[in-house]
């Protein structure tokens, strides 16, 4: 088990050095970032919610007692999931 973190861990650092050296990425730091977050808010973070408010109503269907939470949950994580590129847009009008 060791090996493989200690592989885990280098290739993690391998792929960040290459991340932050802009002549082996041909971008600059701060394309990437912006790259980087566009998918994350606008791909990912999507994705899941939907996944989540999937999970959710076959937890709903199936009579699990916590189902109520779950949708809870669900419908918070969409919220945010959705709303993810308006919060990250308003925290960054903020802080400049």
């Amino acid at each position: 088990m060791r090996k493989t973190e200690a592989l885990a861990f280098m290739a993690f650092f391998a792929f960040m050095g290459l991340l932050l050296m802009p002549e082996l990425a041909h971008a600059g730091l701060e394309s990437s970032l912006v790259g980087i977050k566009s998918k994350l808010t606008g791909v990912i973070l999507p994705l899941l919610a939907v996944i989540g408010l999937g999970i959710a109503s076959v937890s709903f269907f199936t009579g699990n007692p916590n189902a109520k939470q779950h949708m809870v949950y669900a419908v918070l994580g969409c919220m945010f999931g959705f709303g993810a590129q308006a919060i990250v847009d308003f925290i960054s009008q903020t802080v400049h």
